[in-house]
């Protein structure tokens, strides 16, 4: 390894970039560091600018088994020796824009990296790439930062690849020097960053990001080949020559025209949505799903997507049948069919869906070449319609084609419905109108999609809806509604009096056909053919069919898989992620084409397409309602990420549009519309119960942020009412899975009710690691969402625990979201330890109530931490690790023989402040457990399971507020604990009895809460059993400073080193109280033995501050619940928090 021989031996430099993204690694491992910081001594500053060679030398891997050193000339001839002091060489911190001197001669130029003056060494690179050639750049003699701002740095100037996401299509992913790396003192080992938070890739993402990188030549469509062909081909379908003249017959030109205009404009407000997304970043294949995906989130684009694949599929087999229809039309007329008309549909489109899959799966070049094909004959046969509108012909006059005119403008000005209605004649047009997507169905095949989908969609539509305009205006000016087709039906010019039609003007009369039963065969209302008859060479009209039919097809056999593929690809439907793999360099889904083949050829084969005709148009709606929508929902956010470079959008314009979306599909169909919404829901309820791992960072997430942020600012202005009152619990619970009777117990009263913190203090750290505490702090919140626990984790360093309680008191929560109870669990060695920590425990209650919070101690006979059996990180399990520096997802396994797999965590995972005493590794047998701690693990995990029939014992002894009343009524209205009757306890006088249950159970009743009984306990004055004060005199023994034995200055001192001792006359003083605790926990063993649990005010015997010493505290506490059932110790904060007026 050649290193400078002045400078000190510095630490193993680990791989960072490679120049070319299919050589990056996946990004630092755990094992990593991804600067190597080399200090030049100041001996070595003169030195080394002497001695090029050795600046220049660049450190490598010793792992790597290579020696490499850069060329003399490479050094920095303009960093003095007096700028060298002191200063650091960042050996491999990639330099994309670097201005040093010349490469080394092996190294091959990056195609990133359009520079040949960085400096860099070559290695090989040993990781998941293989072994593959790596670059290090050395920014010390690299001295593009050194002009940029005057001195050396390894601060990186704004440069676009450290905001990829991955390193294709577009280039590289760099990572910019974390905070750390810049703001860290030099002795601390840099943390190991992954990505920045949100820009963890997915799997589909990073096989997206391979492929990219590994796909040379592949082809790409600008905005016209792309987008602007494939709409126009879509909008332009078999409506246009065979519906649009019915269409102007049945509504007249006005209301004709009125049709496309509101198909115009929904599809119009749909393009401007469209655009808006599509220009708000990159742009993926996926087309509709891509876009609704990432703006809703998955729950709706994984329901859409689907739906919109199949809508696309089933399309195919439409128009397919369009297709076979005319060709059969045409064989029948020459008198040529095969079989009978329904098989020759069948056998002509199973041949023609053959082909269309052949030319798709040829590969999107030669599909587009078909496609610019197909548009050359479908203008040619508007075209030709046009030519021959203007040219009348004597024997196309009784076919009602008598060129323009202002009389049959105005005959065919209004409307003639005959068995139809507006809305009816719409719902016909509007399929017409769906194809407004079909650039952007192949997003991932264009090369600017920014650019290409706003340009080409919104042309299409505009140029699309002139025609059909033009074509309504045209047919409405120039034929007839009716006509015979009979050269006979003329008139004679006696009889032009009665003759009322526009075609008397020219001498025809076609009212007999309207007469008779088989009404007339030729005019706008009866030929479909019309336009046929009008061109100026029929046969083109008939490819122009074909035209419009095939290229429909086509293209959303394109559309379907690509569409399918992209949601296979996000793994939100588990089941079908076998059509996500791609083939070839263009990744074509071959097996999305089988599959769109194989459900086109099924409905080309049920050849009754009537009925789900409807439902494609409603499937497509559906998808154009929740585009719209998406810009909508995106603007109410306000999130600063919704920045779209297409300005032409207004959120209400978007809204209107999509409420337009759905009542289109009712006015087309009304049952069809239903069943699309019910499909809808049922797919969103599907992929949200299945909560698929991705975060796109959906506008549902920014409206929910925005929602949140404004519900609490309007809370906070709001006064707190009694009505209102909620137990918002801070809950003392260390690391959240260390004590899970704790966080279970509260998080039965507190879910869907009130606010749970998990408050975590970490003492005992020299150098507190903040990192490691964000680290952590968004570790357990995930553990506690997946298992289910509405709550926030919160954790503090602090010099000790009361001060981090303190800390916690202040400041957790937001607003009015904010605790009023805290939550601690009953310390149950207290008798082993310091005393000094019984003295913070105790302080932190007298804390509580200085807040003037509540106070809550839950007390089992087993204890509640588990985290000397299982430590913190055991409890969390690695399977949701990732290869990069994803956080551990954790999750608990409390089972005999679980698994806590501790030995397979980072470093930083293991280093925590509990560190379990039991490591078990999943290849060796599992460690038995005594008898003890299995107790408490079966104790821990009981409030976790359905409650049976039994009791909850509340002894009212003390009114705080009521808190230690509606805790245990909320308890109740859980679905676990709905089993168990409210008990009541009260203190009376034995000659009261009556009148005191009488009086509890008015109250009771007026705050409208279910008791199954109330007790009076009129010995509760009674004195307690002499063998019970004697045990309880032992207890206290050691803990006494008995200052009548010492000198006073001496007890003094004593008292002053140990503040927890119990002094002669305190005693004395509390002997009473003392005695109650005594007689309490008789009384509680003689009724509430059998309790499931006993929630005892804390009568928590309220000691006076300073005058109550914390060992005797703690005596009462320990001598009032000992061998009992669990104990909840309740004490409110004197402040009603019950109330029975309306």
């Amino acid at each position: 390894m050649s290193a400078p021989s002045s400078a000190p031996s510095a630490a193993p430099e680990h791989d960072f970039l490679a120049p070319d993204a299919g050589q990056r690694p996946a990004g630092p491992t755990p094992s990593q560091s991804r600067f190597q910081v080399d200090l030049v001594a100041e001996a070595a500053g003169a030195t080394e600018d002497k001695s090029p060679s050795s600046d220049a030398s660049t450190t490598v891997p010793s792992s790597d088994k290579a020696t490499s050193s850069a060329p003399p000339e490479v050094a920095d001839p303009g960093a003095g020796g007096e700028e060298a002091k002191g200063r650091f060489r960042v050996v491999n911190f990639a330099d994309p824009t670097g201005a040093g001197s010349e490469a080394s001669p092996e190294a091959s130029p990056a195609e990133g990296l359009q520079n040949g003056d960085t400096v860099m060494s070559e290695t090989s690179l040993h990781s998941s790439t293989g072994g593959q050639h790596h670059y290090h750049y050395d920014t010390h003699t690299n001295t593009y930062y050194l002009r940029t701002f005057g001195h050396n740095t390894i601060d990186a100037v704004p440069n676009i690849d450290f905001y990829r996401q991955t390193a294709a299509p577009l280039g590289e992913k760099l990572i910019r020097p974390t905070l750390s790396e810049l703001h860290d003192e030099l002795d601390k080992e840099p943390f190991e960053d992954g990505f920045a938070n949100g820009d963890e890739l997915t799997p589909a993402e990073e096989a997206a990001a391979k492929e990219a990188a590994e796909s040379k030549g592949v082809v790409k469509f600008g905005w016209i080949k792309g987008v602007l062909v494939r709409c126009m081909l879509n909008i332009w379908g078999v409506m246009l020559f065979i519906r649009m003249s019915w269409i102007v017959g049945q509504a007249g030109i006005v209301l004709s025209c009125l049709i496309v205009l509101m198909a115009t404009v929904v599809t119009t407000i749909t393009g401007l949505s469209t655009s808006a997304i599509a220009t708000n970043g990159f742009v993926r294949g996926g087309g509709a799903y891509y876009l609704i995906s990432r703006s809703l989130g998955p729950e709706f684009g994984g329901s859409i997507g689907l739906i919109f694949a199949f809508a696309n599929a089933v399309a195919v087999a439409m128009y397919v049948v369009g297709f076979a229809e005319t060709v059969v039309e045409l064989l029948t007329s020459v008198d040529a069919v095969m079989t009978d008309e329904i098989n020759d549909v069948r056998i002509i489109g199973t041949i023609t869906v053959i082909l269309l899959l052949g030319i798709s799966v040829a590969g999107m070049e030669w599909e587009a070449k078909a496609q610019i094909f197909l548009l050359i004959v479908l203008i040619a046969a508007i075209i030709n319609y046009f030519i021959g509108s203007f040219i009348p012909v004597k024997s196309k006059e009784p076919m009602g084609f008598f060129g323009y005119d202002g009389a049959i403008m105005w005959e065919n000005m209004g409307p003639d419905f005959r068995g139809e209605t507006f809305f009816s004649v719409f719902s016909i047009f509007f399929p017409a109108a769906t194809g407004i997507l079909a650039g952007a169905n192949i997003s991932g095949d264009l090369t600017d999609p920014q650019l290409a989908i706003p340009r080409g969609t919104l042309l299409a539509i505009l140029i699309t809806g002139i025609v059909y305009l033009g074509v309504a205006v045209s047919t409405g000016s120039c034929i007839v509604r009716d006509a015979t087709g009979n050269m006979n039906d003329t008139i004679s010019s006696e009889f032009m009096a009665n003759c009322t039609t526009a075609s008397c003007k020219f001498g025809y009369d076609f009212s007999s056909c309207r007469e008779a039963e088989d009404g007339c065969k030729f005019g706008l209302l009866n030929d479909f053919q019309v336009m046929s008859v009008v061109s100026g060479f029929g046969p083109i009209i008939t490819a122009g069919i074909f035209s419009a039919t095939l290229s429909s097809a086509l293209a959303s056999l394109v559309s379907a898989p690509k569409v399918f593929q992209a949601l296979c690809k996000d793994n939100i439907y588990p089941g079908l992620g076998m059509f996500a793999k791609g083939y070839g360099k263009n990744n074509e889904p071959l097996r999305g084409y089988i599959l769109t083949f194989v459900i086109g050829l099924a409905f080309i084969l049920i050849a009754e397409l009537n009925i789900i005709a409807p439902i494609i148009s409603n499937f497509f709606l559906a998808s154009y309602a929740l585009i719209n929508f998406s810009v909508f929902h995106a603007s109410l956010a306000n999130s600063p990420g919704w920045r779209p470079s297409f300005k032409y959008y207004n959120m209400w314009v978007s809204l209107a549009g999509a409420v337009l979306c759905c009542v289109v599909m009712f006015v087309i169909n009304w049952w069809a519309a239903l069943l699309t919404n019910v499909i809808v829901l049922g797919l969103y309820i599907y992929v949200s119960y299945k909560k698929p791992d991705v975060n796109w960072g959906s506008s549902t997430q920014a409206l929910t942020y925005h929602q949140s942020l404004t519900h609490t600012l309007h809370l906070s202005g709001v006064e707190d009412h009694i009505k209102n009152f909620r137990p918002q619990c801070l809950v003392m619970t260390g690391y959240p899975n260390s004590r899970p009777a704790l966080l279970d117990l509260v998080s039965s009263f507190t879910k869907n009710v009130g606010l749970m913190i998990c408050g975590h203090v970490r003492t005992g750290y020299r150098r507190p690691n903040f990192k490691d505490l964000a680290t952590d702090q968004a570790r357990y919140q995930r553990w506690l969402l997946k298992n289910e626990t509405k709550a926030f984790y919160t954790p503090v360093f602090a010099e000790d625990m009361r001060q981090g309680c303190q800390y916690l008191l202040q400041a957790a929560g937001l607003g009015r979201l904010k605790p009023n109870t805290l939550v601690l669990g009953y310390k149950n060695d207290w008798r082993d330890g310091d005393m000094m920590n019984v003295e913070t425990y105790i302080s932190m209650i007298h804390d509580s109530f200085d807040f003037q919070f509540g106070a809550v101690i839950l007390r089992l006979s087993e204890g509640l931490d588990v985290s000397h059996i299982q430590g913190p990180d055991d409890l969390l399990s690695t399977q949701e690790k990732s290869s990069g520096m994803k956080d551990v997802i954790v999750s608990i396994d409390t089972s005999k023989d679980s698994d806590g797999d501790s030995s397979k965590l980072s470093s930083k995972a293991t280093s925590l402040q509990n560190s379990p005493a039991i490591q078990k590794d999943k290849k060796s047998p599992s460690v038995p457990l005594n008898v003890s701690d299995q107790r408490l693990l079966d104790s821990s995990q009981q409030f976790r399971k359905k409650q049976g029939k039994g009791t909850v014992d509340v002894w009212w002894l003390f009114d705080d507020g009521g808190l230690t009343l509606l805790i245990p009524y909320l308890l109740t209205n859980k679905k676990r604990w709905k089993d168990c009757k409210i008990r009541v306890f009260i203190g009376g006088k034995i000659n009261r009895i009556d009148h005191d249950r009488r009086a509890m159970a008015t109250l009771l009743s007026k705050f409208r809460i279910d008791f199954s009984d109330i007790n009076v306990l009129g010995d509760i004055n009674t004195k307690p059993k002499k063998e019970h004060v004697t045990a309880f005199e032992e207890m206290i023994e050691p803990y006494r400073l008995k200052e009548d034995d010492m000198e006073q200055e001496a007890a003094e001192r004593l008292k002053d080193s140990e503040p927890w001792r119990i002094t002669d006359n305190e005693l004395e003083l509390y002997r009473a109280k003392t005695n109650r605790q005594i007689r309490l926990n008789e009384l509680l063993k003689e009724h509430s033995n059998t309790a499931n649990l006993i929630v005892c005010v804390l009568s928590l015997p309220l000691a006076r501050k300073g005058a109550v010493s914390s060992a005797l505290y703690m005596a009462w506490l320990e001598v009032l619940s000992k061998d009992l059932p669990p104990m909840l110790l309740v004490r409110g904060n004197h402040q009603s928090v019950l109330t029975f007026y309306s």
